[in-house]
């Protein structure tokens, strides 16, 4: 039986290793197909916009007993009352349906007595509401005025923290995969699209970023690591990092995901269509894509971007002349002998973009302004005049 603590151990330390930065080619592709799937469904067939964008009226009918058939009885009512357009008619909850339509303010009450009718109940238990397509208009301006804002000040947060802006190129180029697809899959499976959805939306990205970030600070620390002892390519550091934060990121999506999938399971079920059932399946969707970019995407392209850097080719030129100490954390540490103290980064930035140090036989980094010799010896005493 798999012992997945060992297994997360193994990983850890680097006695397992999987190749995520070699195979980046893997992850692109299909992260492509997902992107260009996504974008036909997004400008081929379009996004399905809620009446809260469109405009519209909506009539919720109580106390249906039998709900059969009740998109052709909610079209029979609707055009019974003069009302054209499209129609779209749902089921809310146990016995509720909800009936949308353009927007009919002159004939809502022939409108309210006519599926009072159709489905067998008092015209008292069909209420109706006009929503104006300015509304969802004003909601849409706000939602991309967010997401503007969101993604500047990520931007800067990240290239800030890290100091570097190739890190925060990849953060943000996996924060737009992630939204992409999401919006995708939202556009090629026809689910509508209301301001709870545009509300998940904009918290997946959060999720995301967060996820994104635990993943670039193990990578920038096993990279500094690199850069003073000289014992792995920059390549094999960032690797091993995604490797030591995989269960960690596996473990956050799950527990993350199986009370949303629970939400899901008793919106699809019981509910029905609402702003829960709504804002969950954009989280679902989300976070399962999010973890999948923070992993395969965001390290891999990281790596790309630095991979012409003078700090970086320097050190793949001293590992390939020197050979390499192995890919696990203990041969990025380095051995030492007993009692000496842990190796730090001399001279190194917080990206590890260290200029390249000599390293004594005990793999501890030495400051590059070190010298041996005579003038670290003591001075002789002088000599008594006679």
């Amino acid at each position: 039986m798999l012992n997945f603590s060992q297994v997360g151990n193994d990983l850890y330390t680097g006695k397992r290793s999987i190749d995520f930065i070699g195979r980046q080619k893997t992850w692109y592709a299909i992260s492509g197909v997902l992107v260009i799937l996504a974008l036909i469904g997004i400008f081929a067939r379009g996004l399905n916009f809620g009446i809260e964008f469109s405009g519209g009226s909506e009539f919720r009918v109580q106390g249906v007993s039998n709900s059969q058939d009740y998109e052709q009885k909610a079209q029979s009512a609707v055009g019974e009352a003069g009302i054209g357009g499209n129609v779209v008619a749902t089921v809310v909850g146990q016995d509720t349906v909800r009936v949308q339509t353009e927007a009919a303010s002159e004939r809502t009450g022939e409108a309210r007595a006519a599926l009072a009718r159709t489905f067998g109940v008092q015209e008292g238990a069909v209420s109706a509401s006009l929503i104006g397509p300015s509304w969802g208009e004003t909601v849409s301006q706000q939602a991309i005025r967010g997401l503007i804002v969101f993604l500047v000040l990520v931007t800067l947060v990240m290239g800030l923290y890290f100091r570097t802006w190739k890190m925060a190129v990849a953060g943000l180029v996996a924060l737009l995969h992630d939204l992409v697809i999401t919006v995708g899959i939202y556009a090629l499976f026809g689910f509508e699209i209301t301001p709870s959805s545009m509300i998940g939306f904009l918290t997946i990205l959060g999720y995301s970023l967060y996820d994104t970030v635990v993943v670039f600070d193990k990578v920038r620390e096993n990279t500094a690591e690199a850069f003073a002892s000289k014992r792995m390519t920059y390549r094999q550091a960032a690797n091993l990092a995604v490797n030591q934060t995989l269960v960690r990121s596996i473990n956050t999506t799950v527990v993350a995901l199986l009370p949303i999938a629970a939400v899901l399971f008793v919106g699809f079920t019981m509910l029905g269509p609402g702003t829960l059932l709504d804002l969950s399946l954009a989280l679902f969707i989300g976070i399962a894509v999010g973890a999948y970019s923070s992993i395969f995407i965001a390290t891999p392209l990281l790596v790309d971007l630095r991979r012409k850097d003078k700090a970086v080719v320097d050190l793949d030129r001293y590992v390939a002349r020197h050979g390499s100490k192995g890919t696990g954390r203990d041969a990025l540490m380095g051995t030492r002998p007993e009692g000496a103290p842990e190796p730090a980064v001399v001279g190194a930035d917080s990206t590890g973009a260290a200029d390249e140090q000599p390293v004594d036989a005990a793999y501890r980094p030495v400051h590059r302004y070190a010298q041996a010799g005579p003038r670290n010896q003591p001075k002789r005493a002088p000599k008594s005049k006679r």
